[in-house]
């Protein structure tokens, strides 16, 4: 009994982090941030009442709960400001998300197909961006796509337009933005997924007489599905969320729900409408999540 004790008490330590990391880390914050979405704005420090606290005992902490409503809540599914954000933000993640898939795919199927010598440098490649700071390389497009930049200039060095074009404050220019900042996280895990399938499955295909496009629609594609299920998701939940590139690059016609996340809390000093938005948001992406749970549930029963 005591070795048993002795080999199980490590996995069950190693069972059990995963969820005190959880509770830690995300369920405790959560529950601040949930207070504080239903609280109410206030010319204070901190911004927001009812603040719970000891000193007045057992009572006051039951005037400190009665004090919460839902009311920035009910301002959120009604004012056009945030469903807007909302809705414009989801559109944005989900086109993004398409053209990362449309260009990952290619470039990770390709990767998987190279040479084992040469599957490394091209993995190098698709990390190298990351070694820069994402600020510069963001300032970096706005200095390539501004009216004298890099781009209007071979425009016009090539006769293929005859004026400076306006890249800037365009979704074009945002979505040239998003699409460079996240395809790595399209490609990688594309990559590891594409590169474990076995080939003598599409010998087999070959010799039962399917060509190569009906080989990759039959057997690639379908074994590839989870890894194109995590790179979506590694794509859309950060972009849904995205503040910077839409804030540099796309115009101001729209918002996207960071840039209002950011315009509550630091602009209008409104914690609890800023705190209910991130909770809303929270509880939206949790849906793609859940869907791509139950896929990956059934996946074995599919193969």
């Amino acid at each position: 009994m005591n070795a048993r004790r002795i080999f199980t008490a490590p996995g069950r330590r190693a069972a059990i982090a995963p969820y005190v990391w959880m509770v830690l880390f995300f369920l405790v914050p959560f529950g601040f941030v949930l207070k504080i979405s239903l609280s109410q704005t206030a010319i204070a420090q901190p911004p927001y009442l009812p603040v719970f606290g000891w000193a007045d005992g057992t009572a006051g902490l039951k005037a400190s709960f009665a004090a919460l409503s839902l009311d920035n809540f009910r301002l959120l599914v009604s004012d056009n400001l945030y469903i807007g954000s909302y809705l414009r933000s989801l559109g944005v993640a989900l086109v993004s998300t398409a053209l990362l898939l449309l260009i990952g795919y290619p470039i990770a199927y390709a990767m998987a197909r190279l040479p084992q010598r040469w599957q490394g440098i091209a993995m190098m490649l698709v990390i190298v961006p990351f070694w820069t700071s994402f600020l510069i390389r963001i300032y970096a497009w706005i200095n390539i796509l501004q009216h004298d930049g890099l781009l209007n200039k071979a425009l016009l060095a090539l006769h293929i337009v005859s004026a400076p074009v306006v890249w800037l404050s365009t979704d074009s220019a945002m979505y040239l933005g998003i699409v460079y900042s996240y395809l790595p996280f399209m490609i990688l895990p594309l990559y590891a997924t594409l590169a474990r399938l076995d080939g003598a499955l599409l010998e087999a295909a070959a010799d039962l007489g399917a060509s190569r496009i009906d080989a990759f629609w039959r057997v690639t594609f379908p074994l590839s599905r989870p890894g194109v299920g995590a790179g979506m998701l590694l794509c859309f939940i950060p972009i849904s969320g995205e503040f910077v590139i839409p804030d540099l690059l796309a115009g101001s016609d729209s918002m996207m729900i960071g840039q209002t996340l950011w315009l509550e809390f630091f602009t209008n000093k409104d914690w609890p409408v800023a705190s209910a938005t991130a909770i809303v948001l929270l509880a939206l992406l949790l849906i793609p999540l859940g869907v791509y749970d139950r896929l990956q549930r059934r996946q074995p029963e599919v193969r």
